[in-house]
């Protein structure tokens, strides 16, 4: 098989054409695979994923008789691994990006001394949309805000030195971060398709991080609760994620509610069962902010339960993650995030942030309008790969469009260089072929702040595309983290 790379930074092949140390033993198997063999391979995967009910929804497209679509997520059968010292290196990072993260989101919401020291721009907190003013004051179990996070991180070729790789933090993900499902699931049909692989890997083992979920959640939950109980709260099957929500709930071995199932009484959150109401001390929410509580956010919403937000100021319910933890995870507040490190840690940021121009920035703005041609365009508040521009690939319209946005909102807007993303061999209709990745780990802070090895790795499998989003198009791959 062919697995040549194209130019850039390939996982598998160095640009002399060598396969790199940690793929040795893979290639080698891939190598001595028939076409026929691997194809059979790939149809079971999608067989099995589609019984399981492995699916998400794309909001907007519709069938035929106007009905939300669902669509399974690509699989493909080519891990991406990770050797055990990059890894280590990611893994620090990670620690030191949320620790820090986990510290901004409190003191903002107490003596908001990174404002007063104009390390960040206040306007760029105090008027931020995912802001929270009803969370100012108000202590969290451990002062910690966002207990699950999804940090997104991509490898392009190292400025001097394109054969190293540099890895960057493209998006951190604090508010209701999705696709650990996909991870655990990913690995469980690797290890039933290829269990010869694992024989001959130390792969790092991912199976436990509901295990470490729940115990992550039991470990924030209020004092009063001897023996924590502990939900996920779904929007409902309507949701793009919803599979992941059941998923969840059952690998912990918890319920999982909607906001009908749960009401409030004397400051407490219960939940309604056949036997009768039992109080709730961990929700671990995967509903936005606004949804949560009509009596405080959206008085339309029929997704929350009234008095929530009562009950959680009154230090009776903790909520996974925090209300108000988007604030940190806005794109126009991602380039402070090295400065809160330094700020807050006393460190050096571990992994890079992409270099990144704001929009609020008059000599940023004009930057950004003169080379639309060469960056990628955000919307602080866009999210699966919606809102934005890539600017080498947009057509001159669409440049114009995004040229006139911004100088209608420039608050609204950030922009970076179009990157170079790392590639890994994957399986297109044409064979095997190179394609873009990025990689989101999952990191968990509670008592202590935990990694689980790996994460999901998602592949863009359109040719020459850099949007690796599942809503685009995108599909993924198993992470394997060699063990030393």
């Amino acid at each position: 098989m062919d697995v040549t790379p194209r130019p850039g930074y390939d996982e598998m092949t160095a640009a002399d054409g060598r396969v790199r140390p940690h793929y040795a033993a893979y290639a080698r198997w891939l190598a001595e695979q028939p076409p026929e063999n691997m194809a059979a391979r790939r149809s079971q995967a999608e067989l099995l994923f589609r019984r399981v009910g492995i699916t998400f929804a794309v909001y907007g497209d519709k069938d035929e008789e106007g009905a939300g679509t669902e669509r399974l997520i690509p699989f493909d059968v080519i891990p991406r691994i990770i050797p055990a010292h990059e890894w280590q290196l990611l893994q620090r990072g990670l620690v030191q990006r949320v620790t820090a993260l986990n510290r901004f989101i409190h003191d903002i919401y107490h003596g908001q001394e990174i404002l007063r020291a104009g390390v960040v721009p206040a306007e760029a907190v105090r008027h931020n949309a995912q802001y929270r003013a009803e969370m100012q004051g108000l202590a969290v179990p451990g002062d910690v805000y966002a207990h699950v996070a999804g940090i997104d991180i991509v490898r392009a070729p190292k400025p001097g030195a394109p054969e190293e790789g540099e890895f960057y933090v493209l998006e951190d993900n604090l508010r209701v971060p999705s696709g650990v499902s996909y991870m655990l699931e990913d690995r469980s049909m690797m290890m039933r398709l290829f269990p010869e692989l694992f024989r001959d890997h130390r792969v790092a083992p991912v199976a436990h991080y509901p295990d470490l979920l729940l115990q992550t959640l039991r470990s924030v939950a209020p004092p009063h609760a001897a023996e924590p109980t502990v939900v996920v709260l779904t929007p409902g099957i309507y949701n793009s994620a919803y599979f992941e929500h059941a998923f969840l709930a059952q690998q912990m071995g918890v319920e999982l509610v909607e906001g009908q199932d749960l009401f409030t009484r004397d400051g407490y959150v219960y939940m309604r069962t056949t036997r009768g109401p039992q109080r709730v001390d961990v929700i671990y929410r995967r509903i936005d902010d606004d949804f949560l509580d009509p009596l405080a956010f959206r008085a339309d919403s029929v997704l929350g339960c009234a008095g929530l937000l009562d009950a959680y100021r009154r230090g009776h319910v903790t909520l996974c993650n925090a209300i108000g933890t988007g604030v940190a995870d806005d794109k126009s507040i991602y380039p402070y995030v090295p400065k809160m490190i330094e700020f807050y840690l006393g460190e050096t940021a571990i992994l890079s942030n992409v270099p990144t121009y704001a929009g609020r920035d008059p000599r940023d703005l004009a930057y950004i309008i003169a080379h639309l041609d060469e960056l990628v365009v955000k919307e602080v508040h866009g999210a699966g790969g919606y809102g934005m521009l890539i600017g080498p690939m947009a057509s001159r319209a669409e440049r114009e469009r995004f040229a006139a946005a911004l100088r209608a909102q420039p608050e609204q807007y950030i922009a970076q260089p179009t990157l170079s993303l790392s590639t890994c061999p994957t399986y297109v209709e044409q064979g095997v072929a190179p394609r873009h990745i990025d990689l989101r780990p999952f990191v968990l802070s509670g008592r202590t702040v935990k990694v689980v090895p790996g994460g999901l790795t998602r592949v863009a499998l359109r040719e020459g595309s850099l949007v690796v989003n599942s809503s685009q198009g995108g599909g993924t791959k198993d992470t394997w983290v060699l063990e030393p």
